[in-house]
């Protein structure tokens, strides 16, 4: 029995960070961890830069009401789901992922979540658990599946690594050079082309 666990952002949609940087005009914001691979590094940095600037939850979610999947995303998921399960493990927050996941069709979701003040201030975050994508996988593989890891940035090479089969799917060229071990995939075709041999060659 396989199972697929697949980040979010890069893969399905726009990433968030980004686009919050291209409507704000603060440019630091668009560092993720394509380029940080210190996770909490990046998100406290990210925090400050929303606390000098006097950011608060809801100009984070005008911007993602407005960001859509990605073109074909939709489609890719309801070709792999007529063939096995997803779960998509993120490092976005349950409050960021609501309407994202809706236009998705409402995958199973694994994230965290944020600390929120009164005044809608984003005063912190609570990592559901430490290395949790990696965490995702070894739990899954304890099930007794096969797990195929699909991600893009320096957060995801611990559950590719951990996962019967990593995929790396559109990554930036400092990812793909530093992890030459994983087959490269640029398109949805191309995924699923991988997919479907590993799906019809393993047990």
């Amino acid at each position: 029995m396989h199972i697929v666990c697949s980040d979010l952002e890069g893969i399905f949609v726009p990433e968030i960070w980004i686009n919050v940087a291209e409507k704000t005009g603060i440019k630091e914001l668009r560092l993720t961890t394509r380029d940080i691979s210190d996770y909490d590094v990046l998100m406290k940095r990210r925090l400050a830069i929303l606390d000098e600037n006097r950011l608060k939850i809801d100009d984070i979610k005008a911007v993602i009401a407005v960001m859509n999947p990605l073109d074909g995303a939709l489609e890719f998921l309801d070709w792999l789901r007529s063939r096995t399960q997803i779960i998509v493990v993120s490092d976005t927050f349950d409050q960021f992922a609501r309407p994202l996941m809706q236009k998705l069709g409402w995958p199973t979701l694994f994230c965290h979540t944020l600390s929120i003040d009164t005044d809608g201030s984003i005063t912190g975050y609570k990592l559901r658990q430490k290395d949790s994508k990696r965490e995702a996988v070894i739990s899954l593989k304890s099930l007794k599946y096969h797990t195929i890891g699909v991600g893009d940035s320096y957060n995801d090479i611990t559950m590719l690594k951990e996962a019967d089969n990593g995929i790396l799917f559109d990554p930036p060229e400092n990812v793909k050079n530093e992890f030459p071990e994983f087959p490269v995939s640029y398109r949805y075709d191309d995924l699923k082309d991988i997919i479907q041999k590993i799906l019809s060659n393993d047990p």
